[in-house]
């Protein structure tokens, strides 16, 4: 046996070897993500299950000593339905403060849904919604793109303009709709009131009836206030725009522009031939997230007509009403809760058709 050999024997035998235990891949992988895991169940699946079940409950009612688990509430609800007498006799005892009313009982169905599509209030507030969103969203699109591409092409003062075009997405959205509310002051003396009649127009009632100064009223019109809340939805929307565009065009390589000018294209044919086809991801991107934001609009109409159950769309409550103001309203009624649940599926359902329609069409259309 040579020295080297003999190094490895000991006094009980030959040195043996320990191999070590390696976690596999996948469950190293599991452990990294349990808490993105947790946050995703607890802040994501819970709250669209949660908000599912009382969709499809009719005559709930979150019952004490449940929280907000809608299942829980059910069960305990239905439990008091069909034993009033040992619910009674509970009360009686353990909290003699509170009288025992049976409840409804809670049926599983539609009825809710039936009862929101049908209901004139939600029509009126899916036309709005519907109406702002054609309206607003391709607009924003093609004003960030120009104003993306015209900073992009400019060097002086780019950094200026920047800021200023960006100003918007870092305000706070209720100080961003109080200014818009002044500049559209019912007040005769609003900003715009003031350019209409300093080009010898009459005054416009924008966000709330208007006095003639002769004892009577100038009516609010759905035209005039739908107006006030598309511009400023489509200013607050211009500064995200911009920042995506301002991102994707500073990746297009700049051959294929001097490639082009050496064909001998103009500015209209390098624009529509080549950048707009190479910003086909972000635009695709921009659309749907401009689509969806338009659908969940509340804050551009809180912040411009206020808040409360009369301000709230107008003086009537309905004029300018949206999805997401219907589903506010009803959700501080508690036995409109399921209402309120019911519609928020139902906006859920068409942001992710909407989303499907331009995820097809996006196939053949976006270049990456």
């Amino acid at each position: 046996m040579s020295s080297k050999e003999g190094a490895l024997y000991l006094d009980k035998g030959p040195m043996q070897t320990k191999k070590s235990v390696s976690m596999p891949i996948w469950l190293k992988a599991l452990f990294a993500l349990l808490p993105a895991l947790f946050f995703l169940l607890l802040f994501t699946i819970f709250p669209i299950f949660n908000t599912t079940f009382i969709a499809f409950v009719k005559d709930f009612y979150f019952q004490g000593g449940t929280g907000s688990i809608a299942l829980a509430s059910y069960l305990r609800q239905l439990d008091m339905y069909n034993n009033p007498e040992w619910w009674a006799e509970y009360f009686r005892i353990v909290e003699p403060d509170v009288p025992f009313l049976r409840p409804y009982k809670p049926i599983i169905g539609f009825a809710n849904f039936a009862y929101v599509l049908k209901d004139p209030l939600f029509r009126n507030a899916l036309l709005n919604t519907a109406i702002l969103t054609i309206i607003s969203v391709p607009l924003t699109i093609m004003i960030s793109l120009l104003l993306a591409v015209s900073l992009n092409s400019i060097k002086p003062l780019r950094a200026t303009y920047q800021t200023i075009f960006f100003l918007p997405y870092v305000t706070n959205g209720i100080a961003l709709g109080m200014v818009f509310n002044t500049i559209f002051s019912h007040e005769v003396g609003g900003i715009m009131n003031q350019f209409i009649q300093f080009f010898g127009g009459k005054p416009v009632s924008w966000i709330r009836p208007l006095w003639d100064g002769g004892g009577g009223t100038i009516p609010l019109s759905k035209f005039s206030l739908g107006f006030a809340i598309t511009v400023q939805s489509i200013w607050a929307g211009l500064a995200f725009k911009i920042l995506v565009f301002m991102s994707g065009l500073a990746s297009i390589d700049r051959q294929y522009y001097d490639a082009a000018r050496i064909d001998g294209s103009n500015r209209s044919t390098i624009f529509r031939r080549i950048t707009v086809p190479l910003l086909s991801p972000q635009i695709l991107y921009i659309t749907i997230t401009s689509f969806i934001g338009a659908f969940k609009a509340y804050q551009s109409v809180i912040s411009i007509v206020g808040g409360g159950p009369i301000h709230f769309g107008g003086e009537t409550r309905t004029l300018w009403i949206t999805v997401v103001g219907y589903i506010y309203m009803n959700r501080n009624v508690e036995p409109n809760i399921p209402l309120a649940a019911a519609g928020s599926v139902i906006l859920l359902v068409i942001i992710l058709f909407i989303t499907l329609i331009q995820m097809q069409v996006s196939k053949k259309r976006v270049h990456y």
